[in-house]
């Protein structure tokens, strides 16, 4: 009788335990999922007329229509093409130097938009997505700029990080687009979605791999985003013209590798600038003028 009382409080122990484990998994494999769509909201670092630059504050909707996203318009020459600039995730629409570098580009008679995504700087929403529902957002900014009158095959894409992911997955859904310029994008968000999490979660590196099966059902179960379809090197691939690829050899947060695989997988005649010693989305700020001449020299070929 002892034995068998014995065996039942066992068994009901380890009902327990396994109960116990599968709430704690499920609890950090939310938490993972939640964290992955959190961005702080910072202020702009920097703005237009720093650079005596004629701007135009805009305000329109991502394609979708679900939410407003606000931007600046800086024109240069009227029938000269239009640059849709995209930032990185937890970054504004002025940061990583993007405003010295739209001054630069408007130099040379390029037209550019700047905008914030959504869950960043003036923009509405609260949620990000590692460029999921990101995308709808260039494509919202492309179609502002189409409902301007601009040629839509005379309109290209400069992202940087996340926003160059996410532009090569804009672009994948609108063919009227026919140029992208790539800073740091990760050629899979899957590849990075651990080490990602564990920058915005307390659950360290080496363990966030046992709960992302987990994470990515409850990514789109909770919050709509199929985690397996960021992959701009399978989007590029589709694209039909040759993109440019801009990565640091030193970025410790998308290694070049991921930049690598995107140029490798993009169209004939597409290129990559692998840059010695510079961190993430810093080519610009470490050789602006090498960079000024790369991407000019792109979208000058492109848009002829």
């Amino acid at each position: 009788m002892i034995g068998i009382l014995a065996g039942r409080r066992f068994k009901l122990g380890m009902l327990v335990l396994w109960v116990l484990v599968l709430v704690v998994y499920g609890l950090v494999s939310f938490l993972i999922a939640q964290g992955v769509t959190q961005a702080d909201r910072d202020p702009q670092e920097d703005h237009p007329s720093n650079y005596n630059l004629e701007f135009e504050d805009v305000e329109f909707p991502s394609r979708r229509g679900d939410l407003a996203l606000s931007g600046w318009y800086l024109p240069g020459e009227s029938p000269s093409p239009h640059l849709i600039f995209v930032h990185g995730i937890g970054s504004v629409r002025s940061g990583d130097n993007a405003v010295e570098l739209a001054a630069r580009m408007i130099e040379l008679g390029y037209n550019v938009l700047m905008f914030d995504l959504r869950g960043h700087g003036s923009s509405a929403g609260d949620k990000v997505s590692g460029g999921y529902f990101e995308r709808w957002d260039v494509l919202g900014a492309f179609d502002y700029l189409v409902d301007r009158g601009i040629a839509p095959d005379r309109t290209g894409l400069m992202g940087f990080s996340m926003g160059a992911a996410t532009s090569i997955m804009a672009a994948a859904e609108e063919p009227r687009i026919t140029a992208v310029a790539a800073d740091s994008p990760f050629a899979n968000a899957s590849d990075l979605i651990s080490r990602e999490a564990a920058r915005k979660t307390p659950i360290p590196a080496w363990l966030t791999p046992v709960f992302m099966p987990a994470a990515k059902l409850m990514a789109k179960g909770i919050y709509g985003i199929d985690i397996r379809e960021l992959a701009p090197e399978e989007a590029v691939a589709g694209l039909g013209y040759p993109v440019l690829v801009i990565h640091g050899i030193a970025d410790d947060r998308i290694p070049w590798k991921q930049g690598q695989r995107v140029a490798s997988a993009a169209g004939a005649g597409s290129s990559i600038w692998l840059v010695p010693g510079v961190d993430h989305v810093d080519a610009f700020l470490t050789h602006p003028d090498e960079y000024v001449r790369r991407v000019s020299e792109y979208f000058g070929a492109r848009f002829r």
